[in-house]
């Protein structure tokens, strides 16, 4: 017990240093004029620790994560940063720390939002994860905190310049076929229920000021580690039952979103297509700088697809590679650094046939009601 709460301590105080850090190294907090925040939500993907904080095995606050950046766990599925980390590195700001990081009341710089395992439902893996409509409840909160601090214009200034980033609907989806509940989701009628909720959760980020967005397409859901694992018709088979789910989602996130752009006066947004980025970089893994693309670095099982990376899911013996910068998948689910950044520096400044219509650095640097 004592160990326990020994490292327990240590990961708070390691954690703290690190955001302590990055929010002094610019000396003070800029004012609305001078940047653009970032605003965070969805998944995994963008989840830098708020699971930590909640009761829940959705957690990845335990080596080996952690272990290429930051030397710790930092509660990031991966072995150092996400891609919401390098795009604030882009946009010259700190490294955004979770909502829930204790002491956390620094919010001029934006706020993340995001937890491991939610969806845009709120019953997908409900009392086990933020879903997205609780992570909007938080960000009333910040905005709350922003008016109290800084008065209603200067606030509504900084929620105007700011930039959301999203990345949700694909946990919705592997949810139904974990509970073996799929055959009640005609997928057409499905995908609409997911967007719906996706543009619902915009709409009222738009009420609030907000004008610039940043979406990922779905990733390919049924060609990752984890999935590859259930799938043992075929050698490197894919599982393609939620293929259709996917491809669907893909084909009217952005159809949803050049509607909007004619709806909403001032909406603006920035749609990457991860889908085909990741693909690629699965099965031509060598074009792109890497070793392996279909096995994760870490996990157990065929293609390391059973999620035990660091043994404290229940199964407690897994593998782990050497050098994590030679593969793709860190995890059974989840991408390493390098691929992360490999895709934030073109989500960044790609070019419009990557992300459209804007890439995120034209949004960043726009002024409001470009």
């Amino acid at each position: 017990m004592t160990n326990t709460s020994f490292q327990n301590f240590i990961f708070r105080f390691c954690t703290s240093l690190l955001i302590i850090t990055t929010l002094s190294h610019s000396g003070r907090g800029l004012s609305s004029e001078e940047h653009a925040p970032l605003f965070i939500f969805g998944d995994s993907i963008y989840d830098a620790g708020n699971n930590n904080y909640i009761n829940t095995s959705y957690r990845a606050n335990f080596r080996p994560y952690g272990e290429t950046f930051f030397k710790n766990p930092t509660g990031r599925f991966s072995d150092g940063r996400l891609i919401s980390d390098f795009i604030a590195e882009y946009a010259k700001l700190p490294i955004i720390p979770p909502y829930l990081q204790p002491g956390n009341q620094q919010f001029t710089y934006g706020a993340n939002f995001a937890s491991a395992g939610a969806g845009a439902l709120v019953e997908t893996f409900h009392g086990l994860v933020i879903d997205l409509n609780s992570q909007l409840s938080n960000f009333e909160r910040v905005h709350e905190s922003l008016r109290k601090n800084l008065g209603d214009e200067e606030a509504n200034t900084l929620i105007s310049r700011a930039v959301y980033l999203f990345s949700v609907g694909g946990n919705d989806y592997s949810y139904i076929f974990g509970t073996n509940s799929s055959i009640q989701h005609p997928h057409r009628e499905f995908v609409g229920t997911v967007l719906g909720n996706i543009t619902a959760a915009i709409k009222e980020v738009y009420n609030k000021g907000g004008r610039k967005f940043g979406f990922l397409n779905l990733d390919p859901l049924g060609c990752i580690p984890y999935s590859r694992a259930l799938e043992r018709k075929q050698k490197d088979g894919c599982f393609e039952e939620i293929t259709p789910y996917v491809e669907l989602h893909n084909e009217e996130l952005p159809k949803l979103l050049q509607k909007l752009e004619t709806e909403l006066k001032g909406f603006r947004y920035s749609l990457s297509n991860y889908n085909e980025f990741l693909s690629d970089r699965i099965n031509n893994p060598s074009k792109h700088g890497f070793k392996e693309g279909k096995v994760a670095c870490c996990g157990s099982g065929p293609y390391r697809g059973t999620f035990s990376c660091g043994g404290q899911r229940g199964t407690k013996e897994y593998d782990l590679c050497p050098n994590a910068s030679e593969y793709v998948f860190f995890d059974s689910g989840h991408p390493t650094e390098g691929v992360n950044q490999q895709f934030a520096t073109l989500f960044w400044s790609g070019t419009p046939n990557f992300t459209a219509p804007y890439n995120l650095k034209a949004l960043f640097e726009s002024p409001i009601g470009f």
